[in-house]
């Protein structure tokens, strides 16, 4: 996942005494940190260290991300007047993106690249409520309470990861991830009416590129298909339902087999390696029910994970892929 180097002390040490988002802004610090993991773990490809509200920030929203709390909204977007403080994001505004992908692919060789943005819903939660929320009751209020402003922001912050995820493509990734990690908080019937239209608008706006398309969410066991359907190439999976059945789910929903990535407990990683092995071996075996499997965690790695069992895990992995 994204956060692929944040447990490792070469990672604290280049961050200490800068904020996140200084950090995400600087090409040097941006290269070093996404290189990281590929030279601890030998990872199958790069993550872009970035983060979901860099693009509104690069505008002009007034947010800080808080340690540990998460981004902070100064002004939430609650009228159709606050709409106007999220302007479209221009290649200016968003320079050191364009220097460091570039200068990432030169340096990653034959190792992919994956650019990433936040999906048109967890952005929107972030900017309504104000930072992070538990139920999304504000965002939810919103959707039902005033579906028009609702869509005016939703359709906004499609055009910033549409504009985002092209500058990432073209500078050089080979391959864009839309996380809508709090998408999973929804029925899918509020899914299919408020949120997926705006997901697809994405991914239909970034086909022209010819790059994989992925799609992730937490807890969204229940909105896999529906997920399926906004039109990415490969389904992200938490690890609360196996890869198999994420399959099953997408067909059933009138999809046909597409890759899935996933999806390893990140707790298990404190359970010790009797623990984790047949968990590899069974996600490996449930992932061959899919036309291609991107073993990764179910979400995040924890800042407090242990990276040789981080770096055990990818040389277990990838030597059990190629038996």
């Amino acid at each position: 996942m994204r956060q692929a180097g944040r447990s490792l002390p070469e990672y604290r040490a280049v961050r200490e005494g800068i904020s996140m988002l200084e950090s995400c802004t600087r090409p040097d610090l941006v290269v070093e940190i996404t290189l990281q993991p590929v030279r601890r773990y030998g990872v199958d490809a790069a993550i872009f260290y970035s983060d979901i509200v860099l693009p509104l920030k690069a505008v002009g929203v007034d947010l800080e991300i808080k340690p540990g709390v998460g981004p902070v909204i100064a002004s939430p977007v609650r009228s159709a007047e606050d709409l106007a403080a999220v302007r479209p994001v221009e290649p200016s505004d968003v320079s050191y993106v364009t220097e460091s992908v570039q200068q990432l692919v030169s340096e990653l060789g034959g190792t992919p690249l994956i650019g990433f943005a936040g999906a048109p819903f967890t952005v929107a939660s972030y900017l309504v409520e104000g930072g992070p929320s538990k139920d999304y009751a504000r965002t939810k209020a919103m959707m039902h309470g005033d579906p028009k402003l609702w869509h005016a922001l939703a359709d906004r912050l499609a055009d910033v990861a549409i504009a985002y995820l092209s500058i990432q493509i073209e500078a050089g990734a080979s391959a864009i991830q839309l996380f809508d990690s709090w998408a999973g908080a929804l029925s899918p019937r509020d899914y299919a009416q408020f949120v997926q239209p705006h997901s697809a608008k994405v991914f239909a706006a970034l086909e022209q590129y010819g790059v994989p398309r992925l799609h992730f969410g937490v807890n969204n066991g229940e909105l896999l298909g529906l997920m399926s359907q906004a039109g990415a190439d490969v389904v992200g999976v938490d690890w609360r339902v196996p890869l198999d059945e994420a399959v099953r789910r997408v067909v059933a929903a009138g999809g046909t087999p597409k890759p899935v990535q996933g999806n390893l407990d990140p707790a298990l990683l404190f359970a010790g390696w009797d623990a984790i092995e047949p968990e590899l071996d069974r996600i490996l075996t449930d992932g061959k029910a899919a036309p291609g499997h991107i073993f990764n965690l179910g979400h995040g790695v924890p800042p407090n994970a242990d990276p040789e069992i981080l770096h055990r895990i990818v040389k277990a992995v990838q030597a059990k892929s190629a038996s």
